[in-house]
């Protein structure tokens, strides 16, 4: 019992289970991409803002949004907040796209495992090389001896 991981419990017995499982990868992969994408146009929208008030005077008012409330601070108080959110959104920016790069893995290893080739609409296999990542047309084919 203490050979056995977690994983090989829950290996999918059918072809329906595979599918679903396949997926299901392919979903969170999907959700990361679009959490990371969100992410940086925040990011984006953060340094337009640190680069619009920077060059200001530190004493001049400036309003900020805090959770729906609109509050009356100093630029020298809200530009080091501003700076120190935008860190925070780099760094969750930086370990979604290891979570993606592990599930890209993960999503590697179950194609192989199970054999899974995904197909153009016109039948022509795509190799590695030329598979879009995200993409979400294709026929999800299983073994030839099945």
């Amino acid at each position: 019992m203490a050979g056995i991981s977690g994983s090989e419990n829950r290996e999918p017995i059918n072809e329906q289970e595979v599918a679903a499982k396949y997926g299901s990868i392919r979903t969170e992969m999907n959700n990361i991409y679009s959490k990371i994408t969100e992410l940086e146009m925040e990011a984006s929208e953060h340094s337009l803002v640190i680069n619009a008030i920077q060059p200001l005077d530190p004493a001049r008012r400036c309003y900020r949004m805090i959770g729906g409330v609109l509050v009356e601070r100093t630029i020298k108080e809200v530009l080091p907040a501003v700076q120190q959110n935008k860190e925070g959104i780099e760094v969750v920016i930086a370990r979604l796209n290891e979570a993606l790069e592990r599930k890209k893995k993960e999503l590697t290893d179950f194609e192989s495992k199970y054999k899974i080739r995904i197909r153009k609409n016109d039948g022509e296999s795509m190799d590695d090389n030329s598979k879009k990542e995200g993409s979400t047309q294709g026929v999800l084919v299983g073994p030839a001896n099945a």
